[in-house]
């Protein structure tokens, strides 16, 4: 397999030299932990003290990482990325709450992106997560079994009724719909409210796509467990295949509670189990459709490789590859200019709304081993390249 991600003047084509200068300056704070931690700690006291600095984070971080404050906002970056051939999934990154009211507004926000996406050939995918559309606590009630209140069985209807009025749609649209996973404990009962979703519209072809995590040693048993009840029941899959996000957390409550971790032993276990899952569903690829969502460049030629092993063509529209906006575009572009499916996350929402994603990207890429350096050596030698 040629190593097609080595090629920085496609990967950082569209950036100006100033764009490309702010890219190296942020990654380089954002491998500095302390520093990392320091700024998290002072962006959110000028968040809640209210101070005037949304003109600051926007110009830096924000712009980096995210598209824009609406989706209008964010339509320069959409077909300036479909230029070279990256699709973009417009993700409203704005935390969930508690209340009705908010649940309320992010269905109405999700109904609205894909009214606006329904044509878009650059924008094939919408996107939310489960927490969006309903309280953490009662996911998890009713995932552990535990028996609702009359109120609570009220309240789960309702987030039952916001994820049908949004698949509806996305069938009627003919646009894929990523939804999210989050916390082991909750998403139990996730995954069993996205399956009656993919039964009801996933008839012909895969329209809403379910997430799994599989730095959870369990999720390949439970995708195989789908496939079957998929084939018996006819109808297709959609899965969004990622590592995960909220290792720290999980490994952290089942410590705290007494249980077995959830999480695989090692990094190295965690990309086996990756790699395998991609595997079993490039094998089962009359059932099942593949969103490979990974910063991972083995990961990327792995699943190459097993396209072009079994023939499947690069455009296969059962195949796509997605990364974050900001983040591995050595990845994204690359892939794209040589003819794979290629989508970004890209974020949006108001820049205060908007900041606890902009800080947990900042931890990750700190945490992950490898992942800033990498970006730092691809900007390197662009900027050398450039002087030439």
């Amino acid at each position: 397999m040629d190593k097609i991600f080595e090629n920085t003047a496609t990967a950082f084509a569209l950036k100006t030299d100033s764009e490309l200068e702010r890219a190296y300056f942020l990654f380089k704070m954002i491998a500095n932990e302390p520093l990392v931690k320091m700024g998290t700690l002072m962006t959110n006291f000028a968040i809640k003290a209210r101070l005037p600095v949304e003109g600051l984070i926007r110009a830096t971080v924000f712009d980096h990482f995210c598209g824009g404050v609406s989706e209008e906002d964010c339509l320069p970056v959409v077909e300036k990325m479909w230029g070279s051939k990256v699709c973009s999934v417009l993700d409203y990154s704005v935390e969930g709450k508690d209340e009705e009211d908010p649940f309320d507004n992010a269905t109405e926000m999700i109904l609205k992106i894909l009214d606006f996406v329904k044509e878009k050939e650059a924008i094939p995918f919408a996107v939310f997560k489960p927490t969006g559309f309903g309280r953490f606590a009662l996911y998890q009630k009713i995932g552990e079994g535990k028996k609702l209140t009359d109120s609570e069985t009220a309240e789960w209807q309702r987030v039952v009724n916001r994820f049908d009025k949004v698949c509806k749609k996305a069938f009627e649209l003919d646009v894929s719909l990523l939804i999210d996973g989050e916390e082991s404990w909750m998403q139990d009962a996730a995954d069993n409210l996205v399956e009656d979703m993919m039964r009801k519209y996933n008839t012909k072809k895969a329209v809403v796509f379910n997430t799994l995590q599989t730095y959870r040693w369990d999720r390949l048993d439970y995708l195989r467990a789908l496939h079957e009840r998929a084939v018996h029941n006819n109808f297709k899959i959609g899965i969004k295949v990622v590592r995960g996000a909220y290792m720290e957390k999980e490994n952290d409550r089942a410590k705290a509670l007494g249980y077995p971790t959830p999480i695989c032993e090692s990094k190295k276990a965690t990309d086996i189990n990756f790699d395998t899952t991609i595997a079993y569903m490039v094998k089962h690829l009359d059932v099942i459709s593949i969103f490979s969502g990974t910063h991972n460049e083995e990961s990327c030629y792995r699943l190459m490789e097993l396209m072009k092993t079994k023939g499947i063509d690069k455009g296969d529209a059962r195949i796509w590859f997605g990364q974050l906006y900001g983040m591995s575009d050595h990845i994204s572009f690359n892939l794209a200019a040589n003819a794979y499916n290629v989508a970004k996350y890209l974020p949006f929402g108001p820049v205060r709304d908007v900041m606890p994603y902009l800080i947990r990207r900042a931890e990750e890429n700190t945490s992950v081993a490898g992942q800033t350096s990498r970006e730092l050596s691809l900007l390197k030698k662009e900027r050398e390249r450039r002087k030439i």
